[in-house]
């Protein structure tokens, strides 16, 4: 009988197939297979000759890499040239945001401008006392020698004189102040914090359990000639202003609803004021009508409130009373077949049950950068807050569209209402106080277009981040007097309103922009280092974690992240205080791109539309288009590059502090503040 071998690790395992590279030259090359060597191999007297071919097979492998490094090195070059051929054109064409500012953004940006030009004054100061001896240990000046300089025969000059009593006003006057203000923003980081690792705890946990919701009627198959599955009455709503680029795909997604004809109703509630416009969008309602699509074309005189304003008129038609769910899809989404399939079921023998919202998918998600790190903030927003919030609260905000309503928990909570720029939110808020459940689907994805430029993305998140402050005004009372527990409550106001709507815009503006690079120039007020790189690492990488394929644009979005934080605080700031600004509204611009699958499905359709469609229309829409596209530009943001300016100035201070992880975070953050202002980071038009 053999004893069994013990050296199964030498012999047994295989842990990769060795290759030789051969090339000519760092252009020409090949890999070939080799066999793995045995003992006789390294017994041979030829070991010495494999070695010095081996070397030299190495030498060619190295030189390959450092090919391919001069690429990339090469590439900076073209690279420079366009940033700086378009910083040129923006700076010739002279069109910057404060052309549509009003007084609360001015004040902002005026505030801004003059905390600039005091950094910069500070830093030729603190630069001339640097080269006057006075030298700096980090993060304190060395008050030794200012002790000395309190005796009056002890100056030197005139300039040590002023520059002593200057950090005497700093030690005694400026720095607790701001150190108790940053102490301030630091607990409400790490409070945030906190909140978004609850978050992701809650995630991970879901998923190790699989839990996710599930009908409690079995989804019919209406290809099979099944028709005795759970059809209610479904009224689908497509509210939609000006949005030329989208109508067509949008309106098409919604007639390839797989669901009984006789059930369904479709309204295209057309607020746009452009003629032509809505021209187009009517002609296109009048050929699926022609296809025996059961679908109404909506336009309203009076346009008052908005899309809250839209949807209020939509519901009062007679007719509305004979349908049980509506579903609302915005203007650039584009649910699949079996969008209503996979959602209305779930309202069957659930009667607490008020809406069902499905994930939103994005078809430009890598059109560019910008788009890439929407892609990231609004993954983990979908994956993590409101699937969480869904299975463990049964409460989130309504996001807008790609959701069913039972019209019965719109009709108990109120209605739409006009009052605020986010009625989607509050519809959700008055829904949940009236003891309303709601329901998130994680695997129901309902595919829409990100904004593809730097303009359209900012006029968006301030939209959706003063929206939340005038809500919040308005529903405190509310919340405070409703019948639902205590603990309901506090999530709403605290976790729901506080924490996620105005702490984190505050504090993240706050604490980078403006304390940080004050402690530049006050450095008795001093910032750890864990709180300015490894934390919002941190949070950076748990933010990541739903889009893993974004993993390279880590460092990207967190930069990012801080850059919008200007906008998201300058938004908050509006709502909060009921500000010109916090009831702007402007619709979303639109690239009107399609998904393959929405493509292929509509293929029969169109060719139908084609052979019906009036010349006279299509000339409208080109001309349209091409009006369109003659009025986009990129333009120059002030404030943004204000602070670039204001954080260069701030990491070269840093420079006399010898503060390494505070000099790299404000030149990078300083960078990311400059590429933004240029308008660099979206969609570029050419000019």
């Amino acid at each position: 009988m053999t004893a069994p071998s013990f050296n199964w690790w030498r012999s047994d395992r295989h842990h990769g197939t060795p290759v030789v590279v051969k090339m000519e030259n760092p252009n020409n090359w090949s890999m070939v297979e080799l066999q793995s060597p045995t003992e006789d191999d390294f017994l041979n007297d030829n070991v010495s000759k494999g070695h010095n071919k081996n070397a030299k097979q190495l030498t060619w492998v190295l030189l390959l890499k450092a090919h391919r490094a001069a690429g990339c090195i090469t590439s900076i070059a073209p690279a420079t040239f366009f940033l700086a051929s378009a910083v040129r054109r923006r700076l010739s064409a002279g069109r910057t945001d404060t052309e549509k500012t009003g007084k609360t953004g001015s004040r902002f940006y005026l505030f801004i401008k003059i905390f600039l030009w005091v950094s910069i004054i500070l830093l030729i100061f603190e630069i001339f006392a640097y080269f006057k001896g006075w030298h700096f240990r980090a993060p304190d000046l060395d008050l030794g020698y200012l002790y000395l300089l309190k005796d009056g025969f002890s100056v030197k000059g005139l300039f040590d004189w002023v520059y002593s009593r200057w950090v005497w006003i700093r030690v005694g006057y400026l720095a607790p102040p701001l150190q108790v203000l940053a102490n301030a923003c630091i607990y409400l980081f790490l409070i945030q914090s906190l909140d978004r690792l609850v978050l992701c705890l809650g995630c991970f946990w879901i998923r190790f359990k699989r839990i996710k919701p599930v009908p409690k009627e079995r989804l019919p198959d209406l290809e099979s000639g099944d028709n005795e599955g759970f059809f209610p009455m479904v009224l689908v709503q497509i509210p939609m202003c000006n949005e030329k680029e989208v109508y067509q795909q949008s309106i098409g997604a919604v007639c390839n609803l797989n669901w009984p004809k006789s059930k369904i109703l479709i309204q295209v509630l057309d607020d746009s004021d452009d003629p032509t416009t809505q021209l187009l969008i009517k002609d296109e309602v009048r050929k699926w009508k022609n296809e025996g699509v059961n679908i109404v074309y909506r336009h309203r005189v009076i346009r008052d409130g908005y899309k809250a304003g839209n949807l209020k008129s939509a519901m009062n038609c007679s007719y509305v009373k004979d349908y049980e769910f509506v579903a609302i899809f915005d203007a650039d989404f584009q649910p699949n077949p079996d969008f209503l399939i996979k959602t209305v079921p779930h309202f069957k023998d659930n009667e607490e049950l008020g809406l069902v919202q499905a994930r939103w998918s994005f078809v430009n998600r890598d059109e560019n950068l910008l788009t890439r790190l929407q892609h990231v903030n609004l993954a983990f927003h979908f994956e993590v807050e409101q699937q969480v919030n869904g299975i463990f609260l049964n409460f989130f905000g309504f996001n807008g569209t790609a959701g069913v309503w039972r019209i019965k928990a719109l009709e108990e909570s109120g209605g739409w209402l006009e009052r605020t720029t986010v009625e989607d939110m509050d519809i959700a808020v008055r829904a949940h106080l009236h003891g309303w459940k709601m329901i998130f689907l994680n695997d129901v994805e309902c595919q829409c277009e990100l904004p593809e430029s730097y303009e359209a993305y900012r006029k968006q998140q301030h939209r959706w981040h003063s929206g939340p402050m005038q809500l919040f005004r308005l529903c405190l009372p509310d919340i405070i007097k409703s019948k639902i527990s205590i603990w309901k409550k506090a999530n709403i106001i605290f976790l729901f309103f506080l924490l996620r709507k105005l702490i984190l815009p505050f504090y993240s503006f706050t604490l980078f922009c403006i304390i940080l690079p004050m402690t530049m120039f006050v450095p008795e007020a001093t910032l750890p280092a864990w709180v300015v790189c490894y934390v919002p690492a941190t949070m950076s990488i748990l933010s990541i974690l739903p889009s893993p394929k974004a993993f390279p644009f880590l460092v990207p979005y967190l930069l990012f992240e801080n850059t919008m934080s200007v906008t998201k605080f300058n938004a908050m700031i509006s709502g909060l205080f009921q500000l010109g600004s916090a009831y702007e509204w402007v619709v979303t611009k639109k690239s009107g791109r399609s998904s393959e699958g929405d493509l292929v499905s509509l293929v029969e359709s169109k060719e139908i539309q084609q052979a019906v469609s009036e010349p006279d229309l299509e000339k409208l829409e080109a001309e349209l288009k091409e009006k369109e596209k003659k009025k986009k530009h990129n333009r120059i943001y002030t404030k943004e590059l204000m602070l670039a300016f204001l954080l260069l100035t701030a990491s070269a201070r840093s420079l006399l502090s010898a503060q390494g992880i505070h000099f790299y975070f404000l030149l990078f953050q300083g960078l990311s503040f400059l590429l933004v202002g240029f308008d660099l980071i979206g969609e570029q038009i050419a000019s």
